[in-house]
């Protein structure tokens, strides 16, 4: 017998004010959004809305899980079972997840935390330990596997992941300043990792000048 509606809606109604929430900063900013708007937008009273989401700080931290934590779980839990080398890893399901960034809705949290992270420091804070520390740091733990298996060399490339992840920070900033103004984040991104793996390969050699 399928479920009442009514029941289905409950349980999917966190979801939903958080996608309301999304909208919303996405729209108007985070400091410009108020509780009302994402109430609205969700189809809910304020009063239910605060049931689920005591400050306008839960609803962008409950953005923040859904738009990109849910992401990084699966991006690291490929990175824990994958039986891949790590330039096939990086390759494949890193470099997809690298190439539709820039348009996907973790650009738009990106570019809210660059506008108004000065004045919301929690939230900085917030995305660094749920988001950017957890990738960075399972991302590191492939490079060290590489390098302790002989795949990559020990160099300034394999104890920077932040490099990987450099193109696609210019390209969030360059859509957001440069709008009219076009850029191949595609090609950007992997001609990145391109020049990183011919780095970090174990059999690369330095020509020394004559």
């Amino acid at each position: 017998m399928p479920e009442p509606r009514y029941r289905r809606r409950k349980e999917d109604r966190p979801d939903e004010i958080a996608q309301a929430a999304f909208e919303a900063f996405a729209a108007r900013g985070y400091a410009a959004t108020k509780v009302e708007d994402v109430a609205k937008r969700a189809g809910v009273s304020k009063g239910l809305l605060y049931l689920y989401y005591k400050t306008k700080e839960d609803l962008f931290k409950a953005v923040i899980r859904n738009v990109v934590v849910r992401r990084i779980d699966r991006l690291i839990a490929g990175l824990d079972d994958t039986d891949q080398s790590a330039e096939a890893f990086i390759r494949g399901p890193m470099l997809g997840m690298l190439r539709q960034m820039p348009g996907s809705p973790i650009a738009v949290v990106i570019r809210l935390l660059i506008a108004e992270g000065p004045k919301h420091p929690d939230l900085v804070d917030y995305y660094w330990d749920n988001v950017a520390s957890r990738g960075l740091e399972a991302f590191q733990g492939l490079l060290d596997r590489a390098v302790e298996s002989g795949e990559f060399r020990r160099c300034p490339a394999s104890e920077q992941p932040q490099l990987f992840i450099a193109p696609v920070i210019m390209s969030v900033i360059w859509r957001a300043v440069f709008a009219k103004r076009s850029l191949d984040s595609d090609r950007l991104i992997e001609t990145q990792i391109d020049l990183l793996l011919s780095e970090l390969r174990a059999d690369h050699t330095i020509e020394e000048s004559p």
